[in-house]
């Protein structure tokens, strides 16, 4: 059985100009997801469930586990010396690494430490994004420039998911690898090698209590799913978790669309751009799938904010052309201005 630790070492070769710095990096996560599926196992049994009662920069109530989270990792990718700056969905600015071993870092990560933590008290899968970028600053700590970069320069994404087994699952632009956290030994190991989507599911996952304020042409999409066509295999199945993660794992593997779409009350989209829209967005691409906002390609958005929010249609990519084809038909006005050629 191969570990994550030999599987980093023998890709490599991959990226010569690394020098390993990539390597290291994606050990550091490693262990620091390890630490947070510590705390998540064992959440009901120590005082770190429920709300802390202060508000994140999304405006959201922060839970306890959110907060240890968010500093598990902090610190491990300060520690490390590969990382010049950390963005996090719980800070509200960047997070610059001053310290000797970061002096020549190459790489920031934005990370969404906690994601889907509004299921935290019922016990329903969580996890954690990341996305990895090379600098583009010359050299001291990152600044912000270097964490508003399109997606299309990540050079690895990846999640955690924490459900009943641990997986991480990444890709460094040569596809996409999944390991599961074997607890007798403490590693990650290989599990689920070259993951690749289905072209055609039969799962569609989106909070269908909001339907009144979807796109009309989301809402065709939602019928056109519901739908008796044998021939096709409709009526889907509905499927939504309420984790990001846990949906688009369940979606990655099975095949299937995830929808978060622009709404009345969020004309934006709500999931933002740098800590999922990206991150998951690379990775469903490198699997074999698609990733829009509904009209454009997610990776080719340029980023103007931290904390930007996008419209997302991810998953099997004749599902998702289906639903881009009908937002296209029902909902043509989309602006082009934050795209790149």
């Amino acid at each position: 059985m191969q570990t994550l630790g030999q599987f980093i070492i023998e890709r490599q070769k991959e990226f010569p100009f690394s020098k390993g710095h990539l390597s290291r990096l994606l050990r550091d996560l490693g262990i620091a997801a390890k630490i947070v599926n510590r705390e998540v196992n064992k959440a009901g049994l120590v005082n770190i469930l429920g709300e802390t009662g202060g508000v994140n920069v999304q405006g959201e109530s922060v839970k306890k586990l959110d907060v240890f989270a968010n500093e598990q990792f902090i610190a491990a990718l300060s520690a490390g010396g590969e990382c010049c700056a950390v963005a996090s969905e719980e800070e509200d600015d960047i997070i610059p690494i001053q310290s000797d071993v970061s002096r020549d870092a190459k790489y920031v990560v934005l990370i969404d430490p906690l994601d889907g933590s509004s299921n935290i008290d019922v016990n329903v899968s969580i996890g954690t994004i990341f996305s990895i970028y090379r600098r583009i600053s010359d050299s001291g700590p990152g600044s912000r420039e270097d964490c508003l970069q399109a997606g299309r320069h990540q050079v690895a994404a990846g999640y955690i998911v924490y459900g009943s087994s641990t997986m991480l699952v990444y890709t460094t632009g040569h596809g996409v690898n999944g390991f599961t956290l074997d607890p007798s030994i403490g590693e990650f190991c290989l599990s689920h090698p070259n993951l690749r989507i289905p072209e055609e599911g039969k799962i569609y996952s989106i909070n269908e209590g909001n339907y009144q304020d979807f796109p009309e042409g989301v809402k065709k999409y939602i019928k056109y799913c519901q739908a008796q066509d044998p021939a096709t295999g409709r009526p889907y199945s509905s499927r939504y978790i309420g984790s990001m993660v846990a949906d688009l794992h369940r979606n990655l593997i099975k095949g299937g669309v995830f929808i978060y779409p622009a709404t009345k009350k969020s004309p934006n989209g709500k999931l933002r751009l740098g800590y999922e829209g990206n991150p998951m967005s690379f990775i469903v691409e490198q699997a074999g799938g698609k990733a829009s906002d509904g009209y454009h390609r997610i990776m080719d958005i340029r980023p103007t904010e931290l904390h930007q929010r996008v419209p997302i249609v991810l998953g099997s990519t004749s599902m998702v052309e289906k639903v881009e084809e009908l937002i296209r038909q029902h909902d043509p006005v989309a602006s082009n201005e934050y795209f790149i050629g």
